[in-house]
């Protein structure tokens, strides 16, 4: 038995895992974003509440772990960024940790129970917020030791014009440090940004999705730019990863119209023909970060028997 966490800024979600059939949530708790020592304890309390031991425990986590120096990456939970947490937790908690990246985990669950199975290489696409991503092959999450593979929202490579007539599109600046970032224009906040570049507009992305969907010409022109600003990368990363499948998850990945058009386009442009949809909803929808987490443990655990 290994018990799973799908750790966000607000709030800890615990996850009791027998089988890839048997994964059960357990309750929610406030994460502790400044106090370690609370932190840990919000750990243990639910552990504690399964009143078994498990063999491990797994932590899905919106941050990224350095693959060099297991070093966490994570902002907006200060009191375990900079730190080896899987280090300091097996301390603590004197059991064995994995942590992985969120959208590593939803890779990960979408690979095992959802739009992935029976497909070797498995690219999972976050089209949220942002955008992110992770990679899973024979059943591995590439990631396993930390990483950054699978962040194909990242990196100067946005054209500089898109859309039917083309339209000028700025470098616009990353989070990052970058310019021109797919995670600049491919996620909620960018699709926003396109509209109010190509329109003058500020309307949320809710309003332009329905603006859209209704035939209004302004929207409709949004959603051309934005398609084609996001197929080639997306179209890229296939190429490159051999990816046979692509599981969306994040609020965009809601809009099925959408993803019919953006699976469209980069069908169009990769390599590899595909004549199946390839950009497909994901499956996993309830706590794809706990399933996710609750495979690479219960993986971890069976190599170990």
């Amino acid at each position: 038995m290994i018990i799973s966490f799908d750790i966000g800024g607000s709030a800890i979600k615990g996850g009791i895992a027998r089988s890839e059939t048997d994964i059960v949530p357990l309750g929610r708790r406030p994460t502790p974003k400044d106090d370690f020592a609370a932190f840990v304890e919000t750990l243990r309390a639910i552990i504690a509440e399964t009143g078994e031991q498990p063999s491990c425990i797994a932590l899905s986590i919106a941050g990224v772990v350095d693959p060099d120096t297991q070093r966490l990456t994570c902002a907006n939970i200060p009191c375990i960024h900079g730190r080896t947490l899987a280090a300091d937790l097996e301390a603590e908690l004197d059991l064995p940790v994995l942590i992985a990246n969120d959208a590593d985990c939803f890779a990960m669950a979408e690979a095992g129970l959802g739009a992935g199975r029976g497909h070797r290489i498995v690219f999972g696409a976050i089209l949220g917020t942002g955008v992110g991503g992770g990679l899973v092959a024979d059943g591995r999450l590439v990631n396993e030791a930390g990483g950054f593979a699978g962040e194909w929202g990242h990196g100067p490579i946005i054209a500089s014009a898109a859309g039917n007539p083309p339209a000028a599109i700025p470098a616009y600046a990353c989070g990052c440090g970058q310019k021109g970032c797919v995670d600049t224009v491919g996620g909620a906040r960018g699709l926003e940004r396109l509209h109010k570049t190509l329109h003058d507009l500020d309307l949320s992305s809710e309003e332009i999705i329905a603006e859209w969907r209704h035939g209004e010409e302004k929207a409709a022109r949004t959603i051309d730019v934005y398609v084609d600003l996001v197929a080639s990368p997306l179209a890229l990363t296939i190429n490159i990863t051999g990816a046979t499948i692509v599981p969306v998850g994040g609020g965009l990945s809601n809009v099925e119209p959408l993803l019919a058009e953006l699976d469209r386009a980069v069908r169009a442009r990769t390599l590899r023909r595909f004549d199946r949809p390839l950009v497909v909803s994901s499956q996993c929808r309830i706590e794809p970060g706990l399933i996710g987490a609750a495979l690479l443990g219960l993986k971890a655990e069976a190599a170990a028997s």
